[in-house]
């Protein structure tokens, strides 16, 4: 059965897009159908972080208006052939989503992939709630900042509230993703520990992505970090929240800001699935 994740943030600048791509990219190398859609219209960046900004020709609104059918809007990645890109408008502002229209893209596209993943816009405007509104599944992206970390706590209660399952009495299953994670930093009180953000958000933890130049070169490419450096740290963390995703219980090592190779303060966690 296919299933719809929302990625989402409170905060811009977080590392939604780049996790979205990442992830997609992830699921799609395990063998999967996947389809990333980018619902940050006005801005757009999903293509570029996909390197497929010269291939759009139709995007999501011209598909929600009825201009373009879904499969003249597709993009297919020419690295996996299993990963789609639905591409954002960057002419139109997020009024010209309707909900009618969503919901119908949504339900087209459950019928073609696996996975379907939503880069929805930082905050809690229209364009979010509808990115939120028909998902499954939620990763809430967040830094290890407090502005970061209370932002995140407001789009967790809306997705308690906001989505089609919650209006049917149900809850989706929401998954915090850490980006941009530097130990070293957290231990000189410089961001918060992994454990204070867990206990404030109170939401499984589906992987750390470490700070790393490695995402912003991949970025810069115009390829996913598991694509561009399928070796790198944030790389092998991104692969592995994918299979967290879907369901596999896979420790998650939580370093101490020590030199390399001290493992002795090396401790895990084991995500909830």
């Amino acid at each position: 059965m296919a299933q719809v994740v929302v990625v989402t943030s409170g905060k811009g600048g977080v590392g939604k897009t780049t996790s979205t791509a990442s992830l997609g990219a992830a699921l799609a190398q395990s063998g999967e159908n996947v389809v990333v859609v980018d619902f940050d219209v006005g801005l757009r960046n999903l293509d570029l972080v996909m390197g497929a900004e010269r291939r759009v020709v139709f995007d999501l609104v011209n598909v929600v208006q009825g201009d373009a059918k879904l499969a003249q809007a597709l993009i297919r990645d020419k690295r996996l052939e299993n990963l789609s890109l639905l591409p954002a408008s960057q002419t139109r502002d997020k009024d010209a989503l309707t909900s009618e229209g969503v919901e119908r893209i949504i339900g087209e596209l459950r019928e073609r992939f696996d996975w379907i993943l939503c880069d929805s816009p930082a905050g809690i405007e229209r364009g979010a709630t509808l990115a939120m509104r028909h998902a499954d599944q939620a990763v809430v992206v967040t830094n290890a900042e407090v502005s970061s970390v209370r932002d995140s706590d407001r789009i967790i209660g809306l997705l308690d509230s906001k989505t089609e399952k919650a209006e049917k009495g149900g809850r989706i299953d929401k998954h915090l993703l850490l980006t941009r994670y530097d130990a070293a930093r957290a231990s000189r009180g410089e961001m918060l520990k992994v454990d204070d953000v867990l206990e404030i958000l109170s939401i499984p933890l589906l992987g750390i992505i470490p700070e790393s130049q490695d995402v912003l070169r991949a970025s810069n490419l115009g390829a996913p970090v598991t694509l561009a450096s399928p070796n790198s740290a944030p790389a092998r963390a991104y692969i592995e929240a994918a299979r967290r995703l879907k369901g596999e219980q896979i420790q998650i090592i939580l370093p101490a800001a020590e030199p390399r190779g001290f493992l002795g303060k090396l401790f895990g966690r084991r995500a909830v699935a």
